[in-house]
């Protein structure tokens, strides 16, 4: 381990899983924006083994920089530099992309910022591209697992603007920016990954059958 280098064990846990979807879901060239890069695990990770793809890495901007050391160190050429990005703003002012990937930001943000996010997703994106979200989520109010259900009271006691996101809301939401959810898929330690599809013209009240898939590592965590 690199201790010199932020360092998250989460993203060190979950990274071949993640890995596993990205790799069928992106599965022809083109530019991939990440949304919270975070330390850059994921990134150089995910751009190592993906090397079709040009990963475009971004943060809030006052900590897009912190994963510019392992980024620098992989020294790989299909990884681009991180872009200071907060979703908040109107126009995200980034370059032509054709995907997003999210991890473990949904609930970190508030909500507000959660709407903003899909929002710029959907304004970024145009037909049949996709936006990958990983994460804990809820289902018609109820959490998944009881870990879960402590983990999300730990943050309201840190941040009450934080939280797990019901699933109903984050539905609507990307309905109301030219999205579907086209596959959720569990995921090791209570986690999804989520799939949204994107329509730029589309009935809001249209629907379809979001492909699902059960996680059977046993050695997962």
């Amino acid at each position: 381990m690199n201790h010199d280098k932020p360092f998250s064990q989460a993203c060190e846990n979950n990274k071949a899983p993640i890995l596993e979807k990205l790799a069928e879901i992106f599965r022809h060239s083109g530019t991939i924006l990440e949304i919270g890069t975070g330390t850059g695990q994921h990134a150089v990770h995910f751009a190592h083994h993906l090397p079709h793809i040009v990963w475009q890495p971004s943060d809030h901007p006052e900590n897009y920089q912190l994963c510019l050391p392992r980024l620098q160190e992989s020294a790989l050429p299909n990884l681009k530099q991180p872009l200071a990005l907060d979703v908040r703003q109107t126009d995200w002012n980034i370059p032509r992309i054709h995907g997003v990937f999210s991890a473990n930001t949904a609930h970190i943000m508030s909500w507000n910022e959660v709407a903003s996010m899909f929002a710029g997703v959907g304004a970024a994106l145009t037909n049949g591209e996709m936006f990958c979200l990983y994460g804990p989520f809820k289902y018609a109010g109820q959490h998944t697992s009881e870990s879960n259900a402590l983990f999300d009271r730990h943050l309201s006691q840190r941040n009450p603007a934080m939280g797990i996101r019901d699933m109903s809301q984050l539905e609507d939401l990307a309905r109301d920016h030219g999205m579907l959810l086209e596959s959720d898929f569990e995921m090791p330690a209570n986690n999804r990954f989520l799939v949204w599809l994107h329509f730029p013209h589309f009935n809001r009240h249209a629907s379809i059958t979001p492909k699902q898939e059960s996680y059977d590592a046993e050695d997962a965590h």
